[in-house]
């Protein structure tokens, strides 16, 4: 078994151990120490990182059928070899900084609105935890960060120990223990106590402070996003940071932003609503002088463009306008991300099949699509050759004039 010297100093950053067993994790090589500082992953904690004799750590796994701890190396080790082993030190006391918070923030939404935590993940950027209550009251969030933030301040101990079952039936816990034997149990002094084999700081003083970031429904209750430590205090710089040149562009102090930032959404709607008028008359205007250059085709008259500045919505619109005139038959393209887009449409008294037309066309040059009688569209592989389509749906139709498609 491993001495697993984190259990006896969390704060020890550096160490000397012997190479007891050489093994392949996965691909990679790895190694058994004789004693190891490096945490395992596991509990909902990362696995540390760091070096054995300059060669990186890159990951530190518990074997499960010895418990023993592996370390992944980038590079092999043999048995026997001495080994001086080093932490990335920022790494592990950001791990104690987030996990010591996350037993805060639990017991405070237990303590407040007994919801328990179900769930733990301690991302690179993010930690979270999922409760199982899923009608918090609007300010439960505010009232469970402010009550975390309260007890770190405090800077109240913060201890770990192994207890065994006699003593653990007389304590208090906020969760059962998940497995038998002696119990690891972490307490912050007069506020929670819970069997956990992470690492954490001595002091909540330690963590700085704490973040909610994000709250979301998940699974009936709810998933809480939250930042501790250094993670908190560089996200407060960046959001300073963020005000500020927020305050730049829009001239104005902070207290001004929210005001402003509400009139300058209202100019937005306004003009977009203003634009979005004017873009309908120039369609209209746009189908007048279509209809004006109409090429008459037995029976009927066909419209035949592509566009090169009008959005697929309103190539649709002009579509519908056209389609209103008796006899017409209309033949749009227009490009999407450098593909071709094609809608065929025809006036009620106009028997044919646009479905069946545009699927003819569209084909033969790698294309497909679809629709009913009076209306359809379709997609080609490349915009340069609309024009092409196009004209070839006209001739089809132009060499039978009278052919109804869907026959």
């Amino acid at each position: 078994m491993t001495r697993r010297l984190y259990y006896e100093d969390p704060y020890l950053r550096e160490f000397q151990a012997r190479v007891v067993e050489a093994l392949t994790w996965g691909e990679a090589p790895a190694v058994v120490l004789d004693q190891t500082a490096f945490y395992p992953e596991g509990g909902g904690q990362p696995a540390d990182r760091g070096w054995l004799n300059h060669i990186p750590v890159v990951d530190v796994q518990t074997r499960p059928e010895d418990r023993a701890v592996v370390h992944v190396l980038e590079s092999p080790l043999p048995v026997g070899a001495e080994v001086v082993g080093r932490l990335d030190w920022d790494r592990r006391f950001d791990h104690m900084q987030q996990h010591t918070a996350q037993h805060i923030l639990s017991q405070a939404f237990l303590r407040l609105f007994d919801a328990q935590t179900v769930g733990f993940h301690l991302g690179e950027r993010y930690t979270t935890i999922d409760l199982d209550r899923g009608d918090l009251p609007s300010d439960a969030f505010g009232r469970a960060e402010a009550l975390a933030n309260q007890v770190i301040e405090e800077n109240r101990p913060v201890r770990p120990r192994f207890v065994d079952a006699e003593t653990l039936a007389q304590l208090s816990l906020r969760k059962p223990p998940r497995v038998e034997g002696p119990i690891r149990l972490v307490e912050v002094e007069d506020f929670d106590r819970v069997p956990c084999g992470g690492t954490h700081v001595s002091r909540t003083g330690e963590i700085g402070m704490l973040a909610l970031v994000r709250t979301e429904r998940y699974k009936g209750g709810y998933r809480v996003t939250f930042l501790a430590g250094r993670r908190a205090r560089a996200d407060y710089a960046r959001r300073r940071e963020l005000l500020a040149r927020l305050g730049e562009l829009l001239t104005c102090g902070e207290e001004e932003m929210l005001p402003r930032v509400e009139r300058l959404l209202q100019e937005v709607k306004q003009l977009q609503a203003e634009r979005r008028a004017w873009r309908e008359g120039q369609v209209a205007l746009l189908a007048q002088s279509l209809l004006a250059q109409a090429r008459p085709l037995g029976a009927w008259q066909v419209v035949r463009h592509v566009s090169s500045d009008l959005t697929g919505e309103e190539m649709r619109k002009l579509a519908g306008l056209l389609r209103q005139h008796a006899g017409t038959l209309v033949l749009l393209g227009w490009e999407e991300e450098g593909k071709g887009r094609i809608l065929l449409a025809a006036a009620p008294d106009v028997d044919l099949h646009m479905g069946q037309l545009i699927r003819d066309v569209l084909v033969p040059v790698g294309g497909r699509g679809g629709g009913r009688p009076e209306w359809a569209e379709g997609g080609l592989p490349r915009g340069e050759d609309l024009e092409s389509v196009l004209e070839q749906a006209e001739r089809r139709v132009g060499r039978e004039e009278r052919l109804t498609i869907n026959e």
